[in-house]
């Protein structure tokens, strides 16, 4: 369940944000350069990456003035209206001190807050971000205004998708994440706003303010990082008294994709003074992938509103069926859904019945289903060669059918279901060969 938006009020702005976690350290996140806080739990790794962080605190995420659910507003806000909207989401959730974790853009309005508010900021961890960003006479390590020029030219396809390459390279070509990457865009901020903002990057300044920070800082910067350059994030750790620079591999800007586990364990160690241990629960686990044939031209045909609605009643058809199956939905992502059960013979009826209840929808599926082990990952996820596994099954599924691998079909001897061969298949990435079957309706 996603967690409740709120309003916080901040002069005479309204500012959304949730809580989520329990936890013992209180954690404020400062968003990077756009944000919707509810579009956020549907995109896989970044809700993973939250629940991580959930896992041990108490997390607070908001949209700051003029993106997201927050009121809009006619310009750039100020780094002090920034600051004044992420003390006023503290006051409304009731923290009096926290770790206030600042992303890319988030940084300079974590170290204003930092500057002017030391008694109510225990620590600062600072990913991806700088304290100025354009180049100086006396600040050679900042991005030249040519490159700064062209971020501003990005909004003429604002809404698009525009930006993925060079946001987040190592999933360039993942068609989901784009499409999820331009509705951010379009509910986070209008072309206008976002021309604005990009517009005031390079006059942001907040190299002033580093000596008087006193908080333990810890600067999180991946090396290979194209749209904020690394010597930025060395100049932060050098120049502020209490920080520690953790040079991490890759070369995505955005946080929740490449290795995240990484990231997440140096926070956590950080914040906590404890490195979490490493996954070890295995166990064997049916697998159910599934997504929607042609819903690239669908959604073109029906348009976005439509094709939004039809997509909630996916994941309500999926919710149920799975549910009735006894099984648990682990994933929502796009089109697709991965569900897992604990017995092979009921994800197979669950897919059957996902046909059946998808068909005056309008929608046709394909499902593929294997049984194997896998890891119980953090947050609920699963990994493990099975995963990847299932979801190749199910790219060879026609629309309309449910396929299995050779393992399943052994498992559920003396259920009455019957089998189709369909042949034998190198699935991409899988060593060896697989024997696939369709199941009868």
């Amino acid at each position: 369940m996603e967690p409740q938006t709120r309003y916080a009020r901040s002069g005479d702005v309204s500012i959304a944000y949730q809580v989520v976690g329990e936890g013992p350290h209180d954690v404020v996140v400062a968003p990077g350069f756009v944000s919707h806080v509810e579009l956020f739990w549907e995109q896989p790794a970044l809700r993973r990456f939250l629940t991580r962080l959930a896992a041990f605190s108490r997390l607070v995420v908001f949209d700051k003035r003029g993106t997201g659910l927050s009121d809009p507003v006619a310009s750039a806000p100020t780094l002090e209206e920034r600051a004044d909207d992420l003390r006023a989401v503290m006051d409304a959730a009731g923290m009096e001190r926290a770790a206030v974790l600042g992303i890319s853009e988030g940084g300079t309005m974590a170290l204003m807050f930092a500057a002017g508010h030391p008694e109510r900021t225990s620590a600062l961890v600072l990913y991806g971000t700088w304290a100025r960003l354009g180049a100086a006479p006396d600040y050679p390590e900042g991005v030249d205004p040519e490159l700064l020029a062209g971020l501003v030219r990005l909004v003429d396809r604002w809404g698009t998708g525009v930006g993925l390459s060079a946001w987040a390279p190592s999933r360039r070509d993942d068609r989901q994440l784009r499409d999820w990457w331009g509705r951010l865009q379009r509910s986070s901020a209008s072309p206008a706003m976002a021309r604005t903002l990009f517009s005031s990057y390079p006059d942001l300044d907040a190299r002033c303010l580093l000596p008087t920070i006193q908080a333990p800082a810890l600067v999180l910067h991946r090396r290979g990082d194209q749209m904020v350059p690394l010597a930025l994030g060395r100049y932060l750790a050098e120049h502020l008294p209490h920080a520690r620079l953790v040079e991490l591999p890759g070369d995505d800007h955005l946080f929740f994709v490449g290795d995240t586990d990484t990231v997440l364990d140096e926070i956590e160690l950080f914040l906590t003074g404890a490195r979490p241990a490493q996954p070890v629960d295995r166990a064997v686990t049916t697998l159910l992938f599934t997504d929607v044939v042609g819903s690239t031209a669908l959604a073109a045909e029906l348009g976005d509103q439509r094709w939004r609605e039809l997509l909630e009643g996916f994941k309500d058809a999926v919710s149920r069926e799975v549910d009735r199956g006894g099984g648990r939905v682990v994933d929502f992502a796009g089109d697709g859904a991965l569900a897992a059960f604990d017995g092979p013979a009921r994800a197979i009826r669950c897919g059957l019945g996902l046909h059946k209840a998808l068909a005056p929808l309008g929608l046709a599926l394909r499902v593929g289903v294997h049984t194997g082990e896998v890891e119980q990952l953090r947050g609920g996820d699963l990994g493990g060669l099975a995963v990847h596994l299932a979801a190749r099954v199910m790219a060879e599924a026609g629309a309309g059918e449910v396929l299995v691998s050779s393992t399943v079909r052994d498992l559920v001897v003396g259920s009455g279901i019957g089998f189709t061969p369909r042949g034998t298949r190198v699935l991409k990435g899988i060593p060896g060969e697989w024997s696939l079957l369709a199941v009868d309706a």
